[in-house]
């Protein structure tokens, strides 16, 4: 009997961590999941988009559009930094991160400063926003290497029963 062929990629098994991930995010529009990986292949980091740790979910506005305080948009971390943030410590140097969404300004300084080398990405719905043209301006410009995924198969499916 022969190895089984149909398992997933490296590529998939890490994006399929960063999207099961994002489904910690309470963010009624947008989830979004982060996954950092070293060369040896060991997941070192994961995040989601959140608001920081000790403050509520429940006081703090999930709205995208009306007064900028009034919104979640100063409050939310996202899930690229939550992912640096809860690395399990050392070097994040040479890393790989995968994420669903192609990251925007501010997550771009955090990659480049903590050392990751590659951002793999799912998403990239806001190709044409500042924010973005600015990520991928400083992201290149820092030599990380920009990936995007395209998976092999539409669907990961993980069941518990």
């Amino acid at each position: 009997m022969g190895k089984r062929e149909d398992h997933i990629s490296w590529d998939e098994y890490f994006m399929g961590v960063a999207l099961l991930s994002s489904m910690r995010s309470k963010d009624p529009n947008t989830q979004v999941g982060a996954c950092i990986v070293n060369r040896d292949r060991r997941i070192v980091g994961v995040g989601y988009n959140g608001f920081p740790t000790g403050c509520s979910d429940d006081e703090l506005p999930w709205d995208r559009e009306g007064n900028w305080l009034e919104t979640k948009y100063p409050y939310v971390c996202h899930a690229e930094l939550n992912a640096i943030l809860n690395s399990i410590g050392g070097t994040l140097k040479d890393c790989t991160l995968y994420v669903a969404l192609f990251p925007c300004n501010e997550c771009a300084k955090a990659i480049i400063q903590a050392g990751i080398r590659r951002v793999v990405y799912l998403s990239d719905k806001y190709a044409d926003s500042d924010s973005t043209r600015a990520s991928r301006n400083m992201l290149t410009q820092a030599g990380v290497e920009l990936v995007r995924f395209t998976p092999d198969r539409d669907e990961l499916v993980i069941r518990f029963r």
